[in-house]
């Protein structure tokens, strides 16, 4: 996630500035990344652009395609002061005409990668002419019958609009002697990765300053996106810490992008992973009970069963004792009101029921003497038995048969459930019923939507962080 850590005025201005540096590099290697695709663009409507970064590509105009047009801008000009019927015109004609058919052969659009320009070339001329070949379509086009029948300016001002402007885009790309092309954007490329590498080593220095245990790799990783900034390769993935660097500089903020990024991504794979989790804990347990494990793991003894004490304190005996004492000492004094409050509803219902009771009812002062001897029975009762509940806790003949009596009723419920029959039964029970919960509530939660989930974790944080703000008293 995005680090919005608060910026002083100099950090936040040093931050804008390597913020915009790094926008205007990335916007000179989409450029670079999009010039080899759309370099016809540049040279129908920019052409002097296209000029000024053809060497940086290593692009250069191509011999055959170049000597072609130069071929018809000299039968251009011979016709003009000879006309299309003189000698001279028909040579040069007849040169044409074996240009094109080599052109047509050895496709130089090849290495250029634009084939498919000269597949349209063939199928305008193809078109203009009538002829099924290519080549016998050119052949008819720089005929001088062609050429006296139709018009020279007809044909001419077709081949300049149609057809001159498609052999201009070919060109020669020059191959280095590692036998891929030429690329000098290298060069273009070099100030801004000595910006970004020098601004990488001293924010790595002064992260190794504040925290002396980090290494000089883990130093230059706490600024992990700042490396591909650097990196001579895969330059494309610097829109990565571009982003970042806008959105801690404060010049764009991408809170909500990152939001429903994250809303997005959670979506699409919790619904999986809380199956997959789920499915596999029950799996887990299903085969242990299958295998009999867990059965084995509750019926044997502590001293044969392993088991890792790091404390040498019996735990589950700590905090009963602690429970129990806690409900004898402090619970019980407090609540001993509604329990005689209870004891005396229920004396005075089984007086009321009694027959020889409700024959003595009729008498004076009978009634008053039952709510005295139903409040004395009750307190009597609960301070009795409150008395014999703590008697028993710290009575150590007490305490020691409670404990042989638990230990009397474990070792019996041990051997009636170590019987097959009874091992059998259960673990078919328990595998039965994980089965169940594996088929019906993680069915639920795949059906429950993810997304009302989200909303509802967003609003919690938000209610958390207000209610922060509110309790905790600013600092001046």
């Amino acid at each position: 996630m995005i680090s919005r850590k608060p910026l002083n005025r100099w950090s936040l201005w040093f931050e804008r500035l390597m913020a915009i540096t790094a926008t205007i590099n990335l916007g000179f290697v989409l450029f670079d990344l999009g010039y080899i695709p759309w370099r016809d663009f540049y040279l129908r409507n920019l052409p002097s652009l296209a000029r000024l970064y053809d060497p940086i590509k290593g692009i250069q105009p191509h011999r055959e395609t170049e000597a072609y047009l130069a071929a018809v801008t000299t039968v251009s000009s011979q016709v003009s002061q000879t006309g299309v019927e003189s000698k001279v015109v028909g040579a040069l004609l007849e040169e044409l005409r074996r240009t094109s058919s080599e052109i047509i052969e050895t496709n130089p659009f090849a290495l250029a990668d634009k084939s498919g320009t000269l597949e349209k070339i063939k199928n305008r001329m193809r078109d203009h002419t009538g002829e099924k070949s290519a080549k016998k379509a050119f052949a008819f086009f720089w005929s001088q019958a062609n050429l006296q029948q139709k018009g020279w300016n007809q044909e001419i001002e077709f081949f300049n609009r149609r057809i001159k402007p498609l052999i201009a885009t070919n060109y020669y790309r020059q191959i280095g002697e590692n036998g891929e092309f030429v690329d000098r954007f290298f060069w273009i490329d070099f100030p801004f990765t000595l910006i970004f590498g020098m601004e990488l080593l001293a924010s790595s220095f002064f992260i190794k300053r504040r925290h002396p245990e980090f290494s000089w790799l883990e130093a230059i990783i706490w600024h992990w996106y700042n490396l591909l900034l650097v990196l001579p390769f895969w330059r494309i993935l610097r829109v990565i810490p571009v982003i970042i660097r806008l959105d801690k500089a404060k010049i764009i903020n991408f809170q909500s992008i990152r939001t429903q990024v994250h809303r997005g991504i959670v979506s699409n794979f919790a619904e999986e992973f809380t199956e997959i989790i789920v499915v596999r804990v029950i799996n887990q347990i299903q085969g242990s009970v299958k295998r009999g494990e867990l059965t084995r793991w509750l019926l044997q003894k502590e001293s044969i069963r392993p088991y890792i004490d790091i404390n040498n304190v019996n735990e589950v005996e700590a905090i009963s004792t602690i429970l129990v004492q806690t409900v004898i000492y402090q619970v019980l004094p407090k609540i001993q009101p509604e329990i005689t409050a209870i004891l005396r509803h229920n004396i005075e219902g089984a007086l009321n029921q009694a027959p020889v009771y409700k024959n003595l009812q009729v008498l004076p002062g009978v009634s008053q003497f039952q709510t005295q001897i139903s409040e004395q029975l009750a307190s009597q009762i609960a301070t009795n038995l409150y008395n014999a509940i703590i008697s028993a806790v710290e009575d150590p003949v007490s305490a020691t048969l409670s404990s042989q009596l638990l230990q009397r009723f474990t070792d019996t419920l041990g051997a009636e459930m170590q019987k097959k029959q009874v091992i059998t039964e259960l673990q078919s029970l328990l595998s039965d019923f994980l089965e169940e919960v594996k088929l019906n509530y993680v069915q639920r939660l795949s059906q429950e939507d993810i997304q009302q989930v989200l909303e509802q974790t967003r609003s919690m944080k938000v209610q958390t962080v207000v209610h922060s703000e509110i309790v905790l008293p600013k600092r001046e």
